[in-house]
């Protein structure tokens, strides 16, 4: 059950800055993790690291392959990127506001509090302490909002909320500690300065220029002028005065002591050094700087909200506080596009590489784009689930995932990509079951608005809606196997209400339950319908004889939740008190039951007043999904935890920490004390009212609803929990709906060495040997002994295509799974598709007897094989149909020759 972390969706952004490297890479903040989008690729995966809190600032080194993030609680993390590791971990003393590396990657600018401190950057290799605080600048008398470095990597330039903007010299970033440089103020703005960045002379790369901008949408220009074609220096004397009449000490024959002569020698060398920065320009710090433009975006009463600079392309980006974006080129500040692309507040504004592409986040709504500004078109748009993720459901290929949320949308999602590619906005009021019909291309949702909806996966379109004679609230949904019959539950009138798919009329209204129905299956091998409700009941109905109910399973708690195993002859279900009850649905008798109260508890809610472990609240399974073949059942709830267990054995097999987030409440198990004041928990004291003063709202997703009593549940603190918990029908991955959104865990074997027939004679060196002598099939039964991917790979590849009928007969059943897993992941990786296909096939043709036997222990290695021919059929089905004239053309040459 080696199932990792692998990707999280439903929420492609949650505040922040973005950061774009190697030109196509774009890297956002999600909560306490980092995403990671390939732009060219259409891809997106989450780094398994994970922050103590929620991230809020990231910065990368200019070639790709460091990556750095400083959370809520100043926690730094140092990533390789490339590898997904943490190398190193420092935590500030004050709050960071920005930070970025240094063009050469030798140092990182942090803007700590009022504080800019200069750190040496981490390399590869193992230190003991790898961070090295080469140089703190106090000068600032507000905290910094911004920094930006020279291209020299001499200078930086400041902004804080002082009104300043600041110009620091680092002398190469080996100055000694007794000297002093004292910074160059850039005065005149009228509110908080929110960006300030170098400009640079397009051909020789110095600085000419710098911009600052504010917040009231001020952007100045500030140059040093220059007549004689050298800079205007400011002379700086710090000698003593002259004293006239009063004789010098200690001259000699010439008026100068050897000492003192010695020390002004020196003295004229380093001014002669400082001059000249040392690599490629003039001494900016000692320039004569001036403002040579003020300009105004003109959109007040918004605010400026995030900004960036282009050095190449002399261009500048704004976003504002009203969802409005501008594009200027400087310095005539001419206006390029003006565009509004959302209506809440832009959070990041940034420029790639190359400067084509721009990327917005609006951390409110959850809005991630990528814009290509010359050609107005979108290069990636992305947006989440604007409140919880309530349902999920996955295709029966398990290549896609639908997702149903409190915000009244339906979002279907690519698995291997992460990526969202259709939005379906009709419902009226919060979704609450959704449910595929295989083989149908047909998603079906169910909503507390009183409807159900069919929806077309072909023409993106709601073909059938399913409406009651009285308005209803439906919270479970099922359809039978051949997707003729569709049936709902409510949560008003206890009833459950079945459909006909065909003429979308109602054709019966099942009575007896008396609590909301909140669990409702058809059973996967015959046409009996289970249903479990809060009035401590499952009852099982016959639906097509017109039977109605023909059993109940009464029980002492009330049944949150029920699932069919695959084979259908087996029912679980979940009751409040923690227990989970597995019923014979044929002959009627509970079979046994599994105790999980304590494994599910833990973490205790800021405003709890017992312990985790004497408080009785979330103790209880909400969600229970069955395995593939089920030998195992997840089952998740109110906790931080999702459960694995063993059916048969009844022990539990694994249990998965969701997240570590200690910005969610009932994340950790024991509280400090120090935190409770006579006000109640210090956490729920929202005192940070900072960012309303200044008249923009906050930007955190948590804040979203109207502050007024009881409007926000916990204080607006959300609550860690798994409300959905879906397995693969391939048995490969399982979806978690949780609080930080949709967690994708998947099956990872390739570091596993787990043999099943294992000897003396059995090598990796008896396989190679058994190929060079042309021994096909004992090379490849030795691999699957060995259950090693790579040499099974091997010898599948190896075998010539004349001989793959008797090689494929030869194999023993109780490899086939493991053979069938094989040719599944090599049909998806290796080109040689029709070797594989014909594999496939004489392997079907020599064990269809005993797969037939066997169905429900092959099932996932069979699904998994449908689903990588299917992709490859879609795949060759598109080609072929962009290139269809061009094969027309290329078939009429081929027989004329």
């Amino acid at each position: 059950m080696n199932y990792r972390f692998q990707n999280l969706l439903g929420a492609p952004y949650r505040g922040g800055n973005a950061v774009v490297v190697n030109n196509t890479l774009l890297i956002s903040p999600v909560g306490n993790r980092v995403a990671v989008t390939d732009l060219q690729k259409s891809e997106t995966l989450t780094l398994p690291c994970q922050a103590s809190t929620n991230l809020r600032r990231l910065a990368a080194s200019h070639d790709g392959v460091f990556l750095l993030t400083v959370d809520e609680n100043n926690r730094c993390l140092f990533i390789n990127l490339p590898r997904r590791a943490v190398l190193h971990r420092i935590s500030f003393k004050h709050p960071v506001a920005d930070a970025k590396f240094s063009p050469d990657g030798k140092f990182i600018a942090v803007a700590a509090g009022k504080l800019l401190q200069v750190w040496r950057a981490p390399g590869f290799k193992k230190e003991f302490f790898p961070f090295e605080l080469i140089k703190t600048y106090a000068d600032c008398n507000d905290r910094i909002t911004s920094l930006d470095w020279s291209p020299d990597s001499n200078y930086l330039v400041v902004g804080s909320k002082d009104l300043t903007a600041r110009l620091f010299y680092l002398k190469n970033g080996s100055a000694k500690k007794n000297s002093y440089t004292k910074p160059f103020l850039f005065l005149g703005h009228r509110d908080v300065i929110l960006g300030a960045f170098f400009g640079v002379n397009k051909n020789t790369n110095v600085v000419t220029k710098v911009y600052t901008f504010s917040r009231d949408g001020a952007i100045f220009s500030w140059g040093y002028s220059d007549s004689d074609g050298k800079p205007n220096e400011i002379d700086e004397d710090f000698s003593d005065p002259e004293s006239p009449g009063t004789p010098e000490q200690g001259q000699g024959q010439d008026g100068e002591d050897g000492n003192e002569a010695n020390l002004k020698k020196r003295k004229k060398i380093e001014a002669k050094d400082d001059d000249m920065d040392g690599t490629n320009g003039p001494a900016l710090h000692k320039m004569k700087w001036e403002l040579l433009k003020k300009n105004f975006c003109m959109q007040a009463p918004a605010k400026l909200t995030a900004c960036d600079y282009h050095k190449g392309l002399d261009m500048v980006v704004v976003g504002f506080s009203n969802g409005v974006f501008a594009l200027y080129q400087m310095p005539d500040f001419v206006c390029i596009h003006l565009l509004s692309i959302s209506r809440e507040k832009i959070t990041t504004a940034v420029f790639n590489d190359l400067g084509n592409w721009l990327t917005f986040g609006c951390a409110r709504l959850g809005q991630l784009l990528v814009w290509e500004w010359k050609s107005e078109s979108y290069i990636l748009k992305q947006q989440g689930h604007y409140f919880d993720v309530n349902c999920l459901a996955y295709s029966s290929d398990s290549q896609l995932l639908a997702t149903g949320a409190d915000d009244n949308k339906i979002k279907v999602w690519t698995v291997s990509s992460g990526f969202c590619f259709i939005t379906f906005s009709e419902h009226t009021n919060s979704v609450t079951a959704l449910h595929f019909i295989a083989g149908k291309n047909c998603l079906l949702s169910a909503s507390l608005d009183g409807t159900v909806r069919a929806w077309d996966l072909i023409r993106y379109r709601n073909f059938r809606t399913f409406v009651t004679p009285t308005p209803k609230q439906f919270v479970s949904l099922a359809s039978d196997q051949s997707g003729e019959v569709i049936c709902a539950g409510t949560l008003d009138s206890f009833e459950i209400f079945v459909w006909s798919m065909n003429t979308g009329r109602l054709l019966d209204v099942l009575s007896g339950h008396e609590g909301p129905v909140h669990g409702l299956m058809f059973s996967p091998t015959s046409a009996i319908l289970a249903s479990s409700s809060w009035d401590k009941s499952v009852r099982l109905w016959d639906i097509f004889d017109g039977k109605g109910g023909v059993e109940k399973f009464d029980h002492t708690h009330e049944i949150l939740t029920l699932v069919y195993r695959p084979d259908g002859k087996q029912l679980a279900c979940s009751t409040l008190d923690g227990l989970i009850h597995f019923w014979d649905p044929i002959d009627g008798l509970e079979m046994f039951t599994i105790e999980g109260r304590r494994d599910i508890s833990g973490g205790r809610l800021m405003s709890d007043r017992r312990s985790s472990a004497n408080s009785s609240a979330g103790k209880c399974f909400t969600s229970l999904s069955y395995s593939a073949d089920g030998s195992y059942i997840l089952a998740g709830g109110s906790s931080k935890y999702i459960c694995m267990y063993d059916v048969a054995d009844q022990v539990l097999l694994r249990r998965f920490q969701i997240t570590q987030n200690l910005s969610l409440d009932g994340v950790l198990d024991f509280l400090n004390s120090k935190n409770m004041t006579e006000a109640g928990p210090l956490d729920l004291i929202d005192d940070h009212d900072s960012d309303t003063e200044e008249g923009v709202d906050k930007q955190i997703r948590d804040k979203l609803a109207y502050d007024l009593p009881g409007s926000m549940p916990n204080n607006g603190r959300p609550i860690i929990r798994t409300k959905c918990l879906r397995i693969a029908p391939t048995g490969r991955s399982w979806a978690a709906a949780t609080t930080e959104g949709v967690m994708l865990y998947s099956m990872d074997e390739s570091f596993i060495f787990d043999p099943t027939d294992l000897d003396i004679d059995v090598t990796p060196e008896a396989v190679d040997a058994a190929l060079k002598n042309d021994q096909p099939r004992i090379a490849l039964i030795l691999s699957l002994r060995m259950n090693e991917d790579a040499l099974i790979k091997k010898c599948i590849v190896a075998v010539a295509p004349s001989d793959i009928p008797a090689v494929a007969s030869s194999v023993p059943f109780r490899y086939l799974q493991r053979l069938v897993e094989a040719l599944a992941e090599l049909l998806e990786k290796c080109p040689h598709l029709e070797f594989v296909m014909q594999w496939s096939q004489e392997l079907f043709k020599a064990h269809g007897d005993s797969i037939q036997q066997n169905s429900r222990k092959l099932s996932p290695a069979m699904k998994s094989l449908q689903k990588a021919i299917t992709m490859l059929h879609q795949d060759l089905a598109d080609t072929c149909s962009s290139n269809e004239y061009m094969l027309r053309y290329l078939c009429s040459t081929s027989n004329k020759k």
